[in-house]
């Protein structure tokens, strides 16, 4: 599965996520610069991203415990989302995000 993660610097990079798998994941495991100080337990906010428009609405929507997470987060936009709250399947192959600011 195909996830198109720009950084903080405005690159582009195309990753591999397996399906399952969290986009959080992806982007640790590519060494993109994201936190993720909880592992993946929405208990924190440091993979936050922002979810390109025409991605964001196929998402399923986020549970009150991801939006009190995401309270927490600096520049949180419309668009904001937790990576560590996206699965990756075949419905988001091909997902567009940008890392926020840390």
């Amino acid at each position: 599965m195909k996830i198109f993660a720009r950084d903080r610097k405005g690159v582009e990079h195309t990753l591999e996520g397996n399906d399952g798998w969290t986009v959080m994941e992806a982007l640790r495991d590519a060494g993109l610069p994201i936190t993720a100080e909880c592992g993946g337990a929405c208990a924190c906010a440091t993979c936050h991203v922002y979810v390109e428009e025409g991605w964001f609405e196929k998402l399923n929507p986020a549970s009150p415990e991801e939006l009190d997470m995401l309270d927490m987060a600096l520049a949180v936009e419309p668009n904001s989302r937790l990576a560590c709250q996206i699965q990756i399947n075949a419905n988001t192959d091909g997902i567009k995000v940008t890392l926020a600011p840390e």
